[in-house]
């Protein structure tokens, strides 16, 4: 197999870097926010007539950044805590995921604990998705909080080489600290639109629908005021994705083969996945972690690189060519059954290639 050389401690050095200088700059993105609101209370009540605050509305706002600004740092540091310590049962929420034991999960349990063996690495912990969607995705911050979630439909329609591959793809962001990288973005961006949320359901519910818009006008248009800035700042933390480098996926496959051995399996796996790897209801954070998102908007958001381009790339540095697979991805609705026994997901995989 053909590699080059790919500069990974630099690449895991910069990830650290990167979660570092994000969690740096969240509370004077907060603070600017918090000011940014406050001059629009100080304009609404000067242009009311009132007389609280200084003359002038961006000494006010700066007042009242002085007065509060120990609590509003207090509320984001109790956040990141427990966005920190709390991010595994946050994710396993947001995606719908349970986990699973080796008792009940033998075979997929097994190819992770052995491929973390062969790493010299304490195996995550091991959850699933209960959905046909093709996917998968590791998170957490730390040996503690690790794991590994795949969806059902992915072990139903991926042979035992292929799943292993998209195991291993999970791992290597592990050891890459993507992940970490990924859930520090995740909180960074989390609070602000929570908030944007709060105020814009205040908005709808407590003015546009209950019939007071005309008594409390002045309400209406501060809410509107503090809604816009806070959605404003919402987006433009959503930027700080961008610290996410593409070039992430295109090293965990890399970091697959090179657990593997075996490229041919994990590019059959890319295969497989393109265009069935939407999980239902998951958010975009979510999505954001899978080992695919197809989800680009004219490529100009996109998370992931295209899935062709990943695998001429893993052609291009293995020497391997790219898997034709003889029978086109069977639908798996059959084989799938939440309350019922299922079967042994390699049984009939064999036959299919």
């Amino acid at each position: 197999m053909k590699t080059g050389s790919i500069g990974l401690q630099t690449y895991i050095w910069n990830n650290n870097l990167k979660s570092l200088l994000l969690l740096g700059l969240y509370p004077f993105v907060i603070m600017g926010l918090f000011w940014a609101c406050a001059y629009v209370v100080a304009v609404m009540a000067m242009g009311n007539g009132g007389t609280m605050g200084a003359p002038q509305p961006q000494n006010m706002a700066s007042a009242m950044v002085a007065a509060y600004w120990p609590m509003v740092l207090a509320v984001v540091v109790i956040w990141f805590i427990v966005a920190w310590f709390f991010n595994t049962k946050m994710v396993r929420a947001l995606s719908h995921a349970h986990p699973v034991t080796r008792k009940e999960e033998p075979e997929l349990y097994n190819l992770l604990e052995n491929l973390c063996i062969a790493q010299g690495m304490k195996t995550p912990r091991l959850e699933i998705i209960e959905t046909h969607a093709r996917n998968a995705f590791a998170s957490g911050v730390d040996e503690r909080s690790y794991s590994v979630t795949v969806t059902r439909g992915l072990m139903n329609a991926l042979t035992k080489e292929e799943l292993e591959g998209v195991l291993a793809h999970e791992l290597t962001h592990i050891i890459n600290r993507d992940v970490r990288l990924l859930i520090v973005t995740i909180i960074f961006t989390g609070m602000i639109g929570f908030a944007a949320q709060l105020v814009w359901s205040q908005l709808r519910y407590g003015f546009i629908f209950s019939g007071r818009r005309r008594q409390q006008g002045g309400g209406v248009l501060l809410l509107l005021a503090i809604a816009a800035i806070l959605w404003i700042g919402y987006m433009a933390t959503l930027f700080t994705r961008f610290a996410l480098s593409r070039r992430r996926e295109y090293m965990a496959d890399a970091g697959a083969i090179k657990m593997t051995k075996n490229p041919e399996a994990m590019m059959s796996a890319l295969q497989r996945i393109a265009g069935r790897d939407q999980i239902p209801q998951a958010p975009d954070d979510i999505a954001m972690m899978c080992i695919e998102n197809a989800h680009p908007f004219m490529g100009l958001f996109a998370t992931h690189p295209p899935i062709g381009n990943r695998i001429k790339a893993l052609a291009a540095i293995t020497g391997a060519e790219i898997p034709v697979l003889s029978t086109p991805p069977v639908e798996e609705s059959r084989r799938f059954n939440q309350n019922g026994p299922r079967p042994n997901p390699w049984l009939v995989r064999e036959r299919r290639r």
